[in-house]
């Protein structure tokens, strides 16, 4: 894959699974550097009040694994995740979050990302490192040859 931008493919992909569920929205997204937001909803709240930690590991879990990808597929891979570690900074209520993904490393056989989540005013709320393992083509996992499922 080139390093074109991806993001409208990506979030047609998404419509009817858990990103767009979740009101993810991928803005550009290219081998080198993912963007997206989140206008934050009631329901990616827990009962404070806060944004759920999960709503923070599940955008950084997305974003690096689109972009890893992205620069899988471009040699005729695919990836799983393999690690999600995600840091909390600083409580949100409501806003949009502003999360970029890079990548750290890309070797044969696994990928590291960085995820920085940011609010309104550009501070940081959340950081992640996902780690994810580069799988041939006619890889399965669970049983099943993985497939990018469309409407």
């Amino acid at each position: 894959m080139n390093s074109s931008d991806a993001s409208g493919a990506i979030n047609t992909m998404h419509q009817g699974t858990w990103a767009g569920e979740l009101g993810l929205v991928v803005a550009s997204a290219t081998r080198d550097e993912v963007t997206a937001t989140l206008e934050v909803r009631p329901t990616h709240r827990q009962p404070q009040g806060i944004v759920h930690g999960g709503v923070y590991a599940g955008v950084i879990e997305t974003l690096a694994s689109i972009g890893a990808a992205l620069d899988a597929m471009g040699n005729g891979k695919n990836v799983v995740g393999l690690e999600n570690h995600t840091s909390f900074v600083r409580a949100v209520r409501a806003g949009t979050l502003h999360a970029v993904a890079t990548p750290i490393t890309r070797g044969r056989r696994t990928q590291l990302w960085d995820v920085v989540v940011r609010n309104d005013e550009r501070a940081v709320v959340a950081t992640g490192r996902v780690r994810l393992l580069v799988l041939e083509a006619d890889a399965e996992v669970a049983g099943t040859a993985l497939a990018v499922e469309r409407g």
